[in-house]
């Protein structure tokens, strides 16, 4: 028998159902119009023109609780280990459900607040799907992410009431969806609430179209990249690709006139890098990275079973470009600027599945890939 090797690429479900009823209603923000956080450059960094941080998504979970602790763990080591200050990383932002199944506030401790007790630095998030729904059968009422802005959208720093002798304290994140402002990038986080493959109003996508436009106006001295829970692209056999998120894109920026340096995502349990080329001659990476800790990762998907579609105009020039759908990992995003070169170099970390009770375990680089912003 001759074997032939799967050519994965995006995927869209065949069966998809309408679930746009799971929507739900957001919370006023907790900071002013337009929802931008300033990140002032850490004291201790002797190179202003460096920044790093870490990125994950999906670390919730009950099944197996050793995996989250070994992602923040490791992500962790790197933190203390970094040789000198500029590769220290400056946060973490986390990309979504940080709780399973719902955001319940009984589920912080146990699944977000604990693991991540020992990782030193801030972190920053925005809300996935079960960071936003409301458990039906909860013996105490309670409003869509109403824990969630307990732990990062109040108004000061606070202690989280449902944390048991936790020190770390609240965010101060302005809204759900926010912008933060970063010495080296301007990092829009969208909000795409509950149902399957995502849903943004009218509302926040009239904000998301005025930040692209404003921070096109430092483009030369800041990269613009966009966080997203739901990933618009997935060759994955549970969700597949998102038609809305892609969609929303395509119209967000066409009416900005503005396009991003880098998306970043996560609901889908593995790690996906994708490139979109698009006609004026920009390419686009977008990154799945939603195996932070959730005990079921998602395999891919063979392109050829009858259950997918692969031919839609929405994947015009899309490549995947590389992926991990059997190990649970991390991202560490470099950004640099030089006289000479302006990049954004990402690298993405595995930890073993088998040995995940190993503490001395060390997380091993899978891929590395470079956006290349010089002489812009």
């Amino acid at each position: 028998m001759i074997s032939t090797k799967i050519l994965y690429k995006a995927v869209l479900k065949k069966d998809q159902v309408d679930d746009s009823h799971t929507f739900q209603p957001l919370p006023s923000p907790t900071g002013s119009y337009p929802y931008r956080l300033d990140l002032k450059p850490k004291p201790d960094n002797p190179n202003p023109q460096a920044m790093v941080f870490h990125m994950v998504g999906d670390t919730g979970g009950f099944k197996q609780p050793q995996l989250q602790k070994e992602i923040a763990s490791q992500m962790a080591q790197q933190y203390l280990q970094a040789s000198c200050p500029e590769e220290r990383p400056s946060f973490l932002y986390h990309l979504g459900d940080l709780v399973y199944h719902f955001g319940e506030a009984g589920q912080y401790e146990d699944q977000f607040l604990k693991p991540y007790e020992s990782y030193p630095g801030p972190i920053y998030a925005i809300a996935g799907n079960h960071d936003t729904d409301v458990n039906p059968n909860s013996a105490e009422h309670y409003e869509p992410l109403e824990a969630f802005y307990t732990a990062f959208c109040n108004t000061c720093p606070a202690t989280i009431h449902f944390g048991t002798e936790i020190k770390r304290k609240s965010q101060v994140q302005p809204n759900v969806y926010w912008t933060m402002e970063s010495p080296l990038a301007t990092i829009i986080g969208l909000h795409t609430n509950v149902p399957k493959f995502g849903c943004i109003k009218k509302e926040q996508q009239d904000w998301f179209i005025k930040e692209l436009k404003h921070a096109a106006k430092y483009s030369s001295e800041k990269a613009i990249i966009i966080c997203m829970h739901h990933a618009p692209y997935s060759a994955d056999v549970n969700h597949g690709s998102s038609k809305a998120m892609v969609e929303f894109l395509e119209a967000s920026f066409a009416a900005a006139g503005v396009k991003p340096d880098l998306i970043f995502s996560g609901h889908v349990h593995n790690y996906q890098r994708f490139t979109r080329h698009f006609p004026d001659g920009k390419t686009l990476p977008f990154v799945v990275a939603g195996a932070g800790g959730f005990d079921e990762l998602h395999a891919l998907a063979d392109p050829e079973e009858p259950g997918y579609q692969t031919e839609n105009e929405l994947f015009d020039q899309v490549i995947l470009e590389n992926y991990c759908d059997n190990k649970h990992g991390f991202l560490k995003i470099a950004i640099e600027k030089t006289p000479f070169k302006f990049t954004i170099k990402g690298q993405y970390y595995t930890i073993s599945r088998e040995n995940h009770e190993n503490n001395d375990q060390e997380a091993r680089l899978f891929d590395e890939f470079t956006v290349d912003l010089t002489g812009r």
